[in-house]
């Protein structure tokens, strides 16, 4: 709008304050960000790694109508299991590749890991709420292919989702980091949700398949793969969010959860070494488990 237009219909113009956004937003203790150090310039560090970043408010936006649960929510997270599933039991692993493309588990996965960097409750809970959710109807689908359909408990697809390795932990880890850095790229959302939903959706199939087939100790099994995932993805997500520059309002409160989740994280850790020491997830253990002796 030129000068002359708003002196015509804005005599008062420069009284006058104009305002970009009709109704005007109001800036809550929830919304508002801390403030800049006056006189403080980013790091060389911090340029490099926020050059390329979207905005906060962008961030919130991508990821406020995936924490609806909706039917639709509801339906691909049961579909995108019962794919996976079919596709463990007969070993086709570009099947459950496949099966994560509709797995609807970024969304809520990434809402906790933020939530807990910037230190928003409420997002956090809404994010927690998704995800849980999505996982219940996931173990769910899995008891429907475990119950209805014939399964091989050591067919090598479901097997692997019984084992938990440290290299799961490094696989996850670098699963959480990535997706964060392609997230904040916005980056294709379909690849981003397939690097996190392969951490979660086929251990939380495997889990179903189990329960339904009549194998407990298995389900566990790759129940604790699910949820040093789950863990490695959270640790990874705040220290990644936190290198790419979003600004905590408390660094108390995110550096406590990030504490929080990496004490979970060991705690996990050093239960999947004692396993080992004692040999209750070795392939061997579980074939005793599931056929009985060899």
């Amino acid at each position: 709008m030129s000068a002359r237009l708003i002196e015509i219909f804005l005599p008062d113009a420069q009284a006058a304050q104009l305002e970009a956004v009709l109704p005007a937003v109001v800036e809550t203790a929830e919304t508002e960000l801390p403030p800049v150090a006056k006189g403080r310039r980013q790091t060389a560090l911090e340029r490099f790694f926020t050059r390329d970043r979207i905005s906060t408010d962008e961030i919130y936006d991508d990821l406020d109508e995936s924490l609806h649960i909706r039917p639709s929510y509801l339906l691909t997270c049961f579909l995108s299991a019962i794919i996976a599933g079919l596709g463990m039991r007969s070993g086709q692993t570009a099947v459950v590749i496949g099966a994560m493309i509709i797995a609807p588990l970024l969304g809520p996965t990434m809402g906790l890991a933020l939530a807990a960097t910037v230190g928003n409750a409420a997002l956090g809970m809404r994010a927690a709420r998704t995800l849980f959710v999505g996982c219940v109807v996931a173990v769910l689908a899995g008891m429907s292919v475990g119950t209805l359909v014939t399964i091989d408990p050591l067919v090598p697809e479901l097997r692997n989702r019984t084992l938990v390795q440290p290299a799961d932990i490094a696989l996850a880890l670098a699963c959480g980091a990535a997706g964060v850095l392609a997230f904040t790229r916005a980056a294709s959302l379909s690849l981003v949700g397939v690097m996190i939903a392969v951490a979660l959706v086929p251990p939380l199939a495997a889990t179903g398949i189990y329960l339904g087939a009549g194998f407990p100790t298995a389900a566990w099994s790759a129940f604790f793969l699910f949820a040093i995932n789950l863990v490695s993805l959270n640790v990874a997500g705040i220290a990644t969010f936190l290198v790419q520059g979003l600004p905590p309002r408390n660094w108390r409160i995110t550096g406590g959860m990030l504490g929080l989740w990496s004490f979970v994280l060991v705690l996990l850790g050093f239960m999947m070494a004692g396993r080992a020491i004692f040999d209750l997830g070795s392939a061997e253990r579980l074939a005793h488990h599931l056929i009985g002796p060899l």
